[in-house]
């Protein structure tokens, strides 16, 4: 696992410094959030019809998942485990 370093960049291969992760944390984030809209839009608007399109319901849903885990993984190199 590669670490934020006192100077704000990451060691090991590609370094990327930590004002670029908070950047890229910022994005993952909402985009996460505009998914949330737009699968609650989705579940609305097939309530309105009678028929919820699954197929693209889990597609957004996949998508989110997939969001999650890359924010976790950046929010683990910015914030390491602290053994106590």
């Amino acid at each position: 696992m590669r670490q934020v370093g006192r100077d704000g960049r990451q060691s090991g291969i590609g370094g990327v410094n930590e004002q670029e992760l908070r950047k890229r944390l910022a994005l993952l984030r909402s985009e996460h959030r505009d998914l949330d809209v737009a699968i609650a839009a989705l579940g609305d608007a097939g309530a309105e019809r009678g028929f919820v399109d699954q197929l693209q319901m889990a597609r957004l849903k996949k998508r989110k998942l997939a969001l999650k885990d890359r924010i976790a993984a950046i929010e683990d190199l910015l914030l390491p485990d602290i053994i106590a």
